[in-house]
């Protein structure tokens, strides 16, 4: 038997495993994925990270989905990983370089908060990818007779907005899946439904690609920051509040760029044995 060291971390009740692969990743990392990240079978996660070697950065990351998908990029994954870095004595830099599939992100540490520079909004509906032309901002989609107004752009990962008063009654585990697999998104998509609770503030319940619901994803909060501005319903720098607790983000008039605050911790330390 293998025996694997991992670190079971948290932001905002959205899950993740780490493992440092710097010598190595495991065998066919995507089943690897699957069976470590199962709640009744494995250790349990929403995500794998797998810690690796970068020649642009100071570190980089693969980040597997619990269906073993690979993702381009996680905001909270990225958070615990900052905080990873630091606890287990990778680096003791601040401000810390992490090549995603998205590109290079980069990672501030605080005491308690961390911040990630989620790069640039893609709006584009070739770029998302979604197969509609120009800009998707208030635009109809249909699942059977039911029609919804989507706002839709990627950072790093694609993501589709949904304005929705009620989130209680909403029967969210219906739609989300039937939208993440829904025809226009070629790549599937993250799925947000967003109650306006002010120009500063909103609420958000994500079904996040390749996991089902989650209790807080960074990008769907970073997405549905960017769809409040482009609706008109929110300034830049708002409170982002999903089942976990909250998030801060500031959209940057400046150089365009998203930050994401939020905190990260670790839940526990093992060792995971392998065939």
């Amino acid at each position: 038997m293998k025996k694997i060291t991992f670190t079971k971390m948290q932001a905002l009740g959205n899950d993740a495993i780490i493992i440092d692969c710097l010598k190595g990743l495991p065998p066919n990392p995507n089943h690897f994925a699957r069976k470590v990240c199962d709640r009744r079978y494995g250790i349990g996660a929403d995500q794998l990270l797998l810690l690796i070697k970068s020649r642009k950065a100071d570190y980089g990351v693969k980040i597997y989905n619990i269906d073993g998908s690979e993702a381009e990029m996680c905001g909270n994954g990225l958070r615990c990983l900052g905080r990873f870095l630091h606890e287990h004595k990778f680096t003791t830099k601040k401000e810390i370089q992490i090549e995603t599939l998205a590109g290079i992100r980069t990672v501030r540490m605080a005491s308690r908060m961390i911040d990630v520079d989620m790069g640039e909004p893609i709006m584009k509906g070739k770029d998302i990818p979604v197969n509609l032309s120009g800009r998707v901002v208030n635009r109809p989609i249909r699942i059977d007779t039911k029609e919804f107004r989507v706002t839709c752009l990627s950072v790093g990962n694609p993501h589709c907005i949904i304005f929705q008063e009620d989130l209680t009654n909403f029967p969210f585990e219906k739609y989300g899946p039937l939208l993440e697999h829904h025809s226009v998104f070629p790549k599937r998509a993250n799925v947000s439904f967003v109650n306006v609770r002010g120009p500063e503030e909103l609420e958000v319940r994500v079904w996040e690609r390749g996991a089902g619901e989650t209790q807080a994803c960074g990008s769907a909060a970073c997405a549905s920051a960017v769809a409040g501005v482009l609706n008109g319903f929110t300034g830049r720098s708002i409170v982002v509040r999903m089942p976990g607790g909250k998030l801060e983000v500031k959209w940057d008039q400046e150089d365009n760029h998203l930050w994401l605050r939020g905190p990260a911790e670790t839940v526990f330390t093992g060792v995971l044995e392998i065939a």
